[in-house]
């Protein structure tokens, strides 16, 4: 027989509230990232004052004036930084400022990978100009004829392919013929002798040069001695020691200079010197090619040499970039340009297309014999693709990502690059022997208050006291589950701020409590039933209960929005606290009141916890008549 209209199934509320604590330890048990004994999967990720982590401290790098950044500069790299450090996920990170140029990232977890955080992740696309050998052999051994000096591109591996373009002709790149830009192969086309290439393009050099660089070039100019700074001033091309044996004496000493005094030669010196390897150029200091309005040099794979056009397209004219999987389950790195930078990527990959001016030489060709593009972020070269056909759409770069590399470019492509270059300077590992007994002491107070509060609970409630237990109880489970769940999937780690802000909200949940045994109370005294009471100061005390959880709740998130740090984990489990409370008071606290107002032992005001309420409703009802009493 099916109950009265608006009379509520308490058991039907109860298995729900058991299927999500069912569905919940299973993921704490099975889900991915459980590994390990029963209770290790029952560990939740500890923050960096619990169980110590990584510390890295970054200084910035002077300009080219030699002054350190501005303040302006300096926050606007922090909050970039941070940004790059929260895409981890939520992970309680610390990204301060330290003195004038220094900025301290604080991770927890020990031997954490900051390496690529503090990354000026400028991005260009620049047309490659020139190729050649850029192993920095002193002399080749002599040969009947000479082989070509300058190696051509690299296989297209990692080259990126574009998405949303048609090509004029099929390519042989991964996404088939819907794209217009095709890997380079290494049989493309043979790379001539470097006294047969073309004349040079307008150097680097010619570009005005500020001073304290003139002084750090005449300085490796006096290092590597007149006849051998002549010498390679001398050069059209890149010198073929083969042909002339007596060249390579004199160009030896390029190959001593350090990274350091690499960046500072022109371009065009750079590539012409065979010497002058990818193992110098690849640790040059950051920001040595970011001038997007010079030529520069770079090297793919550390093996081979281009000389690089203009930056004609920035990470600028990126409005957004994100990892995902391609048709073929690789990851790869989605870019969508904004409006100008649609239209300058479309003038370039026409360039490129056309080879507009005859700007590319044959080592520069790929396969096809169209222009390649070379995708730059800092000082090197995460790929280079051939061009054929003017896209009009967005791109891809590709590469043999994995996620955490397709993610990490993204997000510092995503956050944009910094406005100060960094140098790491220190990594240590932290303990947590402080944050341990402070964490011990916390805990310690914690469950003392716990445990008065449930005694006070039973002296004042009584039978209604087992309530309040119960529900706290299965508060904390829900909510200890929850730390483990999120700390595998979103990377959410406990501190000490965080454990503070579960009180807090255990706090909010015993003012519930009040507020619903009280309203019960009420309901009694003006003479309802205890069975009919329930019902109603459910219904008048619930809009109470939310109002208050509600107010919390956008405390925590307005708390969370603003903050930082320490505070943001106290906001986040504020919030997350209150919502599990929530629905802890739907799905058990009612219902269960309602089945206690079915039993006898509900209706004694000894046992009950109702106090004087039930003997005043008692004393209301009896007649006024003595007589009546006697008979």
């Amino acid at each position: 027989m099916a109950p009265p209209q608006g009379q509520m199934r308490p058991g039907r509320q109860l298995a729900v509230l058991g299927a999500i604590f069912v569905v919940l330890y299973l993921l704490v048990f099975f889900a991915g990232g459980a590994s390990g004994s029963f209770k290790d999967r029952l560990e939740p990720r500890l923050g960096l004052d619990l169980i110590g982590g990584t510390r890295v401290t970054l200084e910035a790098t002077n300009s080219v004036d030699g002054k350190p950044p501005t303040a302006d500069n300096l926050e606007e790299a922090r909050q970039i930084i941070e940004s790059r450090v929260n895409a981890f996920g939520v992970a309680e990170a610390e990204v301060v400022t330290e003195g004038n140029r220094n900025i301290v990232i604080s991770l927890p977890g020990e031997n954490r990978d900051l390496t690529d955080v503090g990354s000026a992740a400028e991005l260009r696309f620049r047309k490659v100009l020139k190729a050649a050998d850029g192993s920095g052999a002193i002399a080749a051994p002599p040969a009947a004829e000479p082989s070509p000096s300058g190696s051509p591109a690299p296989s297209g591996s990692a080259a990126p392919t574009p998405s949303g373009s048609g090509a004029p002709k099929a390519t042989a790149s991964p996404s088939g013929g819907q794209g217009g830009m095709a890997p380079a192969s290494p049989s493309a086309t043979p790379a001539p002798s470097a006294s047969a290439s073309a004349a040079p393009s307008a150097s680097a050099s010619t570009e005005p040069v500020p001073a304290s660089i003139e002084e750090q070039r005449k300085a490796v100019e006096q290092k590597v001695g007149a006849p051998a700074w002549q010498a390679a001033n001398g050069l059209q091309g890149p010198a073929d020691l083969t042909a002339d044996p007596s060249l390579a004496d004199k160009l030896k000493p390029f190959g001593t200079l350090s990274p350091q005094e690499v960046a500072v030669l022109p371009a065009q010196m750079q590539f012409n010197v065979p010497t002058i390897g990818c193992a110098q150029l690849d640790k040059r200091p950051p920001a040595s090619i970011s001038d997007p309005k010079q030529q520069v040099v770079s090297c793919e794979d550390g093996v081979s040499k281009y000389l690089l056009d203009q930056a004609k397209v920035l990470g600028t004219d990126v409005s957004d970039a994100d990892a995902v999987l391609d048709q073929t389950n690789a990851w790869v790195v989605s870019l969508d340009f904004t409006g100008k930078g649609q239209g300058n990527w479309t003038a370039l990959t026409r360039e490129a297309f056309n080879n507009e001016g005859g700007a590319c030489d044959a080592t520069a060709l790929g396969q096809d014999g169209k222009c390649r593009v070379a995708v730059v972020l800092d000082n090197e070269i995460v790929s280079s693709p051939e061009i054929q056909g003017v896209l009009t759409g967005n791109s891809q770069i590709t590469g043999n990502f994995t996620q955490k590399d397709a993610s990490t470019l993204a997000g510092q492509l995503r956050y944009g690059a910094l406005p100060v270059t960094f140098e790491q300077q220190e990594a240590q590992n932290v303990t947590a022997t402080l944050g341990a007994s402070h964490l011990r002491a916390g805990l310690l107070a914690a469950g003392i208050g716990m445990l008065l509060v449930i005694i006070y609970a039973f002296f004042y409630y009584r039978l209604l006291g087992s309530v309040i237990f119960l529900s706290l109880i299965l508060s904390a489970l829900l909510v200890f589950g929850a730390l483990v769940v999120l700390g595998r999937q979103i990377g959410f780690t406990l501190t000490l701020a965080g454990i503070a802000g579960m009180i807090v909200s255990l706090g909010v949940a015993a003012d519930s409590f009040v507020i619903y045994f009280e309203r019960l109370k009420d309901e009694i005294r003006e003479g309802r039933s205890p069975r009919s009471a329930v019902p109603r100061a459910w219904i008048r005390a619930r809009r109470t209960i939310i109002s208050a959880n509600a107010i919390t709740l956008l405390s925590a998130v307005v708390l969370y929005v603003v903050s930082v740090g320490t505070v943001k984990g106290f906001a986040f489990a504020l919030g997350l606290a209150t919502v599990l409370d929530l629905v802890v008071v739907f799905l058990f606290r009612h219902p269960i009141m309602t089945m206690f107002a079915r039993t006898r032992a509900f209706l004694s005001p000894r046992v009950s916890g109702l106090g004087r309420a039930l003997p005043a409703r008692t004393q209301q009802t009896q007649p006024r008549n003595p007589r009546a009493k006697e008979a």
